[in-house]
């Protein structure tokens, strides 16, 4: 019913391309990020900047759309909110990125910041699938699963990393800070993403 009802419409259609996009735009953000930190490169984690200017732009697409009455009234705040928090991902990935430019990963924590940022990569493009899945029609249940799997791998490891964090020596106050909030930002991609993945079951559930 799910897929019947979205090819009624352009309007439909043009937001479920775009939202397709937007996600897509994130899945390569976050193999940007991922390809920096294993290689070292900070002017190719810092490319996250131009995908997040390119995503800002659809998620305002997004939004219009839908404002313009794409999709019954319902279903519109469900969609918004869906767009503002893969928008979000974007904002930490873009904060994370910024961190990095000032800093260096202790050589402690560089596995598992790429351990991260991978696990990271996995859990977008589990949104992606589960995005679609919902335009299909088709059941999310594992689909959704599989997004807290993956949260749950990166929330050990985060705590892990916190226990290292504490016992790390630094040279000063804003060191401490800005290694702080990189690893925050670079962990709190996946609860975002969860989140996210709640909203699409929302959705299904309410066409049901």
């Amino acid at each position: 019913m799910f897929k019947k009802f979205f090819q009624q419409g352009k309007k439909e259609q043009a937001v479920i391309d775009k939202t397709a996009a937007h996600i897509e735009l994130l899945i390569a953000a976050c193999k940007g990020f991922h390809e920096g930190l294993i290689q070292e490169d900070k002017s190719r984690v810092l490319q996250v900047f131009h995908l997040e200017r390119e995503a800002d732009t659809i998620r305002r697409e997004i939004i219009a759309a839908i404002y313009e009455g794409a999709f019954l009234p319902y279903l519109r705040p469900n969609l918004c909110r869906f767009a503002e928090l893969v928008d979000r991902v974007f904002d930490d990935i873009e904060g994370a990125a910024n961190h990095y430019s000032e800093m260096e990963i202790p050589e402690v924590l560089k596995e598992d910041c790429v351990r991260v940022a991978f696990y990271n990569i996995r859990i977008c493009e589990m949104l992606l699938i589960c995005f679609h899945a919902l335009i299909e029609g088709n059941e999310l249940r594992e689909k959704t699963l599989a997004v807290r799997i993956y949260e749950k791998k990166i929330d050990d490891i985060k705590f892990e990393m916190k226990r290292i964090l504490w016992k790390l020596p630094v040279q000063g106050f804003w060191e401490g800070r800005i290694l702080a909030e990189f690893v925050d930002g670079l962990t709190a991609i996946s609860d975002i993403v969860e989140d996210a993945s709640d909203y699409l079951h929302i959705i299904n559930v309410s066409m049901k």
